[in-house]
């Protein structure tokens, strides 16, 4: 049962080691850590972390986030994992076991451990990356599955919106974006979260909105519940859409 759930988004720059400044994004990473506090603080048995990544699976609980791909100088390392024990019974995935794989977790799922870690987080989690092609059916069924759990499920989920928000955004200006995250926004700010699996993925892809499947996994994950919600940042920088928010179930 999920009692709590956390919306952030997962840019690299969040993590102070990897941009050799402590004072980029520090309203956007204050944020996160305080909806992450306020995750951990409704003492789930388990934190659910979800993102979004190529492909569709669970992660092995020693996965680690290769900060190299960001930092080179960092070497391979990754920051002190916390919250590793025995992996409970719960996945969102086929049925499988977690498929032990490469070491280095996505983008998503790495800042979102390092968020975890932050708070000091020691409760055990389940990394569930989902893929940027999966139909919005299949990711609310991810989220159905880890919400059928009988324990306390945290659930803490990673995903940006548009990177088009800009001249000088990654994607440059698209017009359609700001009418697309305004619309996630609506449904995370009225706690209305079934109408995040309205969001058209062909479109989400146009315009880099990378947390879509992640968001359809929310959607999924509290279908039928009542959802209040604070949202503690919104905003651009960079070009791209940035959503934090805290949803009390």
């Amino acid at each position: 049962m999920i009692v709590a759930a956390a919306v952030c988004p997962s840019p690299p720059l969040l993590i102070p080691e990897l941009t050799g400044a402590r004072q980029v994004a520090t309203e956007l990473r204050s944020a996160c850590q305080a909806s992450v506090a306020e995750l951990t603080a409704t003492a789930p048995e388990v934190i659910a972390l979800v993102g979004a990544a190529e492909r569709t699976r669970t992660w092995n609980g020693a996965a680690t986030f290769d900060f190299a791909r960001y930092a080179p100088r960092l070497g391979s390392g990754a920051a002190p994992r916390l919250g590793s024990g025995a992996a409970p019974r719960l996945s969102a995935g086929d049925g499988q076991a977690p498929d032990p794989g490469p070491a280095g977790l996505p983008s998503a799922l790495g800042v979102g451990n390092w968020l975890l870690d932050q708070a000091g987080c020691q409760i055990v989690r389940v990394l569930q990356s989902v893929a940027q092609d999966e139909a919005p059916a299949r990711c609310a069924d991810i989220g159905a599955r880890l919400a059928a759990s009988r324990g306390r499920v945290g659930l803490l989920v990673m995903a940006d919106g548009s990177a088009r928000r800009g001249l000088k955004a990654p994607g440059y200006l698209d017009g359609r974006s700001t009418g697309f995250d305004a619309e996630v926004e609506r449904a995370v700010r009225t706690g209305r979260l079934e109408a995040l699996l309205s969001a058209d993925p062909a479109l989400a892809h146009e315009l880099m909105a990378t947390g879509r499947p992640a968001w359809q996994v929310l959607a999924g994950a509290l279908r039928g519940r009542k959802v209040s919600s604070e949202v503690r940042y919104r905003d651009d920088p960079f070009g791209v859409a940035y959503l934090v928010a805290s949803l009390r179930v």
